[in-house]
């Protein structure tokens, strides 16, 4: 990048050039990367619908933390293959989930799975 015909290689050599307070560049950009860090991760979550809820509670099936990442990564590999409604398939349990959205929309628990057909999907993912 060029400012006023000069090599600039740091945020350090824009504000030296421009006579700006080195410390608030620096402040400003960690408060960037805090921003953008917190908005990264917000964009992975994954949320439960009020139908989805309901299922969970009345089949009796929670959630761990390490079950909710790899839902989370089940539902990050639908969005690169382009699925927009998926079933993701882990631990005996079966979850369609709005990837776009990225909102779980029921889910059902082994018991519930005999005979069950699942409808307005256009992938499915095995989670890890």
């Amino acid at each position: 990048m060029n400012i006023n015909n000069r090599p600039v290689t740091s945020i350090h050599q824009v504000a030296v050039q421009n006579n700006a307070p080195v410390k608030r560049l620096a402040k400003d950009t960690s408060d960037f990367s805090a921003i953008l860090s917190k908005t990264l991760s917000e964009s992975r979550d994954v949320k439960l619908s009020k139908h989805a809820a309901m299922r969970l509670e009345a089949r009796n099936i929670s959630l761990t933390g390490e079950q909710f990442e790899r839902l989370k990564d089940a539902v990050d590999m639908a969005k690169s293959k382009g699925i927009k409604d998926t079933l993701v398939l882990m631990d005996n349990v079966a979850f369609v989930v709005n990837v776009n959205a990225r909102t779980v929309i029921t889910a059902v628990g082994q018991e519930d799975l005999k005979e069950n057909v699942f409808t307005n999907i256009d992938g499915a993912v095995i989670a890890r």
